[in-house]
């Protein structure tokens, strides 16, 4: 056994000491001791607990890794989360205005990806222990929202159907309206028989659309999605913010960044989050290299009233960016995956457009594009911290840059 002292929390969220030594479910400030494996510290013992330190709402919490800081509290992990945009931005020699962070409440994810195996007795349902491939059943998630946990049961029928004996399935479970909108992958091929047998147990299990492999195998009503005044039903396994509180808190902060602007681009428009309410005030071009998913939002704008007009367009924005010239608009949304915009950045940061609501999920590069368009003459004028997946080391963001 050897004795550590945390000095702080890495991105993970895991405590870290000098050496380094990367310790689970510490704090900063704690005394440790445990066996240490490598740079890792096995069978962990908290000597000195922090103040910071707080009993686990969820009794799954020491055997599922659902969650990385139930252990912590609700003010830490939020001083936590800023600190890291912060000093991401500190980083590139950025300063900014903090809007104090938005964390959705407990019970409140609406999509969350459940793996399943069958079991000599049934099957089993649940996330997975740390770094571990042992799955743990989950029947009282506090993340889960209470209308999503029939997923887990779901989630368990299918894997008897089509779940091999040493495999896993993975099943993605999003709530929608109409019902849960379900989609397997990694289960047993798909033949004549089984298709019919997978669409009989779907009326059965009440979903309201049933993807396995890709492939849409039952849909007893459209899963459609609110996106302002438009109902969207995304493809199978699209991108959608994982609580609906969350979703507002950063539709919010964009809608308040583009204000009366009439004519935006929506790069990275997704199936329409951002672009569909933006359209109840603004002509809105949406980009996304997805097509099925632009082909969603175009469907829900056409069957909505009352919105302005919104053109789509599919482009792989990576690959092949908008160049400044081509830029004419009043303000632009941007919300790009975890690898960023570099490359779109720069050729925003060469425009004449004023406005920019930059959405991210990684602070990081959040911080290296906004060092792009700060070099390029705009101003980083505040930031809105977002934290939508509770008790993770998970972050969104959203910045106002303006012209200078």
């Amino acid at each position: 056994m050897t004795e550590h002292t945390i000095i702080r929390l890495g991105h993970q969220g895991d405590g870290i000491a000098d050496g380094p030594v990367f310790v689970p479910l510490a704090l900063p400030g704690e005394v440790v001791t445990g066996t240490l494996d490598g740079t890792k510290l096995q069978d962990m013992r908290v000597v000195t607990p922090s103040e910071n330190r707080v009993k686990a709402p969820c009794r799954h919490y020491k055997a599922c890794g659902g969650c990385s800081l139930q252990h912590a509290s609700d003010a830490f992990v939020a001083d936590w989360k800023v600190d890291i945009v912060r000093h991401a931005l500190s980083a590139q020699g950025i300063e900014a205005d903090f809007r104090p962070i938005e964390t959705s409440p407990a019970n409140s994810r609406r999509r969350a990806v459940i793996s399943a195996r069958r079991t000599k007795k049934g099957a089993m349902a649940g996330f997975h222990m740390r770094a571990s491939d042992v799955l743990t059943e989950i029947p009282d998630c506090q993340l889960l929202h209470p209308d999503l946990k029939p997923a887990l049961g779901i989630a368990e029928a299918l894997a008897i159907m089509g779940a091999s004996r040493k495999g896993e399935i993975s099943v993605t479970a999003t709530l929608a309206p109409e019902g849960l909108d379900i989609s397997v992958s990694g289960g047993k091929p798909l033949d004549g028989p089984f298709e019919a047998e997978l669409g009989i147990e779907a009326q059965k299990l009440g979903v309201a659309r049933l993807t396995w492999d890709g492939e849409v195998l039952a849909t007893r009503i459209p899963p459609w999605q609110p996106f302002g005044a438009a109902k969207v039903t995304p493809p199978p396994g699209a991108f959608l913010q994982a609580t609906r509180e969350g979703e507002d808190a950063l539709l919010r902060a964009v809608q308040e960044i583009v204000g009366d602007a009439s004519k935006v681009a929506d790069l990275f428009a997704g199936c329409g989050t951002f672009s569909l309410p933006l359209a109840e005030n603004a002509e809105v071009h949406a980009v996304e290299g997805e097509g099925a998913m632009l082909s969603a939002l175009d469907q829900g704008w056409r069957m909505a009233k009352g919105l302005k007009r919104v053109t789509t367009e599919t482009r792989d924005l990576f690959r092949n960016p908008f160049i400044a010239g081509d830029l004419k608009y009043d303000a632009i949304v941007i919300d790009p995956p975890r690898a960023g915009a570099e490359a779109q950045c720069r050729e925003i940061a060469k425009s004449k457009v004023t406005t920019v609501a930059f959405v991210s999920c990684n602070p990081v590069t959040f911080a290296r594009d906004a060092a792009i368009l700060i070099e390029g003459g705009y101003k980083l004028d505040w930031v809105q911290v977002v934290d939508q997946f509770r008790w993770s080391s998970h972050i969104e963001v959203v910045g106002r840059f303006v012209r200078a």
